[in-house]
């Protein structure tokens, strides 16, 4: 992998992960019709991992509300004292995120069965158009004004089963869970700060486990590798902190479905492709 194929990796990473437009899904579509090299597994986990670094500093001190939050309950339980009235809601945001991640279990058994639908390009395609028309009709939701303080558990459980949904490839993960937060009746604002926060624990969790075992079966990192994989990651989380930004102001603007006209025109066009079974490797 060259330093060039490196920085490209990392901006699709960057835009792809937070714009609702499935990151897995772009992967998948740019290297079976561009022959677009397949990245090695431990840098796509470095560059989840940057991203993740993106979403900690856009939303910093939330994060840290919430680390805090989350010892100080803790240390009300032990010292026995409790709070009168409603929790502090960097507290109950600790709360809903924990909630929200559950149903990501219910996908755990049959992963590898889920993951396998990112090599037809078919699906693919058909799965980003399904993105599209979810963004398009969230638009159409009217404005709601649920925050942390007044979400329900079952809003949260609803919203953490579409971004379980959102393992399929294709389907966007930022796309599915506001939307869905938009639909239970979330402000704007609120759907799109719960979507990236709940997303840390899922990827976290993720990186840390698919380390272990690519450094278990390949026994260490190359280092010729490392610059390459310093540059990559750089690249996805500068990019990545400027799609956060985006997505927040159009989402906010009332204009997240915007996006919707893109996965139509993308998905049309790669499914006539996938039909007339082009490639780059046989276009004239």
């Amino acid at each position: 992998m060259s330093y060039f194929m490196s920085a490209i990796l990392g901006f699709v990473q960057g835009v792809a992960e937070f714009l609702p437009i499935s990151s897995s899904g772009h992967l998948t579509l740019f290297q079976h019709f561009f022959g677009m090299p397949e990245a090695d597994q431990l840098f796509n986990v470095l560059l989840h991992f940057a991203t993740l670094l993106a979403v900690c500093v856009v939303y910093w001190q939330d994060i840290w509300e919430m680390i805090v939050e989350f010892f100080s309950f803790f240390g009300d339980v032990f010292s026995h004292s409790s709070r009168r009235g409603n929790p502090p809601e960097a507290r109950r945001m600790v709360l809903l995120i924990i909630i929200g991640t559950l149903p990501l279990f219910l996908v755990l058994p049959i992963k590898d069965r889920v993951e396998a639908f990112g090599n037809n390009p078919i699906f693919v395609c058909c799965a980003l158009l399904v993105t599209g028309c979810i963004l398009f009709l969230s638009d159409q939701m009217a404005r709601g004004h649920k925050t942390a303080r007044n979400a329900t558990l079952i809003d949260v459980l609803l919203v953490g089963a579409a971004q379980a949904c959102a393992t399929i490839p294709g389907l966007s993960r930022s796309g599915c869970t506001i939307s869905a937060g938009m639909v239970r009746g979330f402000d704007r604002k609120f759907a799109v700060r719960y979507s990236f926060l709940m997303s840390l624990p899922a990827v976290l969790g993720a990186t840390l486990l698919e380390v272990l075992d690519v450094l278990k079966l390949e026994g260490g990192v190359p280092a010729e590798n490392i610059p390459k994989y310093l540059l990559g990651m750089a690249v996805a989380a500068v990019v990545g902190y400027f799609s956060i930004q985006l997505v927040k102001l159009l989402a906010d603007q009332g204009r997240f479905g915007a996006f919707s006209f893109y996965c139509w025109g993308a998905g049309a066009l790669f499914l006539l492709l996938s039909i007339m079974g082009w490639t780059l490797t046989t276009a004239p």
